[in-house]
């Protein structure tokens, strides 16, 4: 038995009196009256053996250890909420597929591809989420999952999925353009993404360039490909990202590769399922799928 986890009936009401400061607003909230607010508060309060609230006559404060208490357990109502949500959403007669993936990969490659799957499988609910490149996690939530093939899933084997070719892209009116189409790089503000820090070097070294800037970790540094791209747009210097990334703003002309140089020497992707979920049918429908999905579009995305 939790005997020292409180009522979620009591958290709530915490929760409201913390968020409007005083009793009667959170009544009025929670559709309650203001004694059973109180009586609430004062169950929570026994429970604990701590003063969560301070009373007076201009209204309800929190004390010192009712302000922090309540911004440990603010992020867990939200995440039971969240969960409860996540079951009520549930198709009775439909499978559910808990998919993570990199945010690159999910927002270029894999979203712009997956209602031929969903078209195909109807009773299925998908939900796809971050997996994220650089955290280690002991249990994986995923039922299956896209990641870079360097990633440590605990009992997955991952099943190499394509490579990552990249490319420097700059803005068509890059007063930069023309060096760079001669492989000369210095002068050109190199855009970095925070995780890929070193990446230009390798770039440059593959390429063969070797006039390039002085300091190649300088220039902006951006969290986000997306963030990147849009740096890249507005001529603030040239970007090294995956070339399905920016395949759209190629084929528009939004954007001009600086030099025509693929680098195919990157981390690949990789497929990782779940060790529990193998036999699983919504499963190995959508292994199937991604599979023939990547060998109809090449090996390099």
């Amino acid at each position: 038995m939790r005997h020292h986890i409180p009522s979620t009936r009591a958290l709530l009401v915490f929760d409201a009196v913390a968020r409007h400061h005083g009793v009667s607003k959170a009544a009025e909230e929670l559709c309650i009256t203001h004694s059973a607010v109180s009586q609430q508060l004062r169950l929570l309060e026994g429970q604990l053996g701590l003063q969560l609230v301070q009373r007076g006559a201009r209204g309800s404060t929190l004390t010192d250890v009712g302000r922090r208490y309540h911004a440990q357990i603010v992020g867990d109502l939200l995440r039971l909420q969240n969960h409860t949500l996540e079951a009520m959403a549930q198709r009775p007669d439909g499978a559910r597929l808990l998919v993570g993936c990199v945010p690159v990969f999910a927002e270029r490659w894999l979203l712009p591809r997956l209602p031929t799957f969903l078209t195909a499988h109807k009773a299925c609910s998908l939900h796809l989420q971050v997996y994220p490149t650089h955290t280690y996690m002991q249990e994986v939530p995923f039922d299956v999952a896209v990641q870079y093939s360097d990633a440590a899933w605990p009992g997955a084997q991952p099943v190499p999925l394509m490579s990552e070719v990249c490319v420097a892209v700059c803005a068509p009116a890059s007063r930069h353009r023309r060096a760079m189409e001669r492989k000369d790089f210095r002068a050109v503000p190199l855009l970095q993404l925070s995780s890929r820090l070193g990446a230009w070097d390798a770039w440059f070294s593959r390429a063969g360039i070797t006039r390039v800037p002085a300091h190649s970790l300088g220039g902006h540094r951006f969290d986000l490909f997306s963030m990147l791209v849009e740096a890249v747009r507005a001529d603030l210097g040239v970007g090294l990202v995956p070339r399905y990334f920016v395949e759209r703003e190629l084929q528009s002309g939004e954007l001009v590769l600086a030099h025509p140089h693929h680098d195919s020497d990157a981390r690949g992707y990789s497929l990782f399922v779940a060790p529990d979920r193998r036999e699983d049918a919504a499963v190995d429908a959508f292994v199937q799928w991604l599979m023939a999905a990547v060998q109809d579009q090449g090996p390099t995305g």
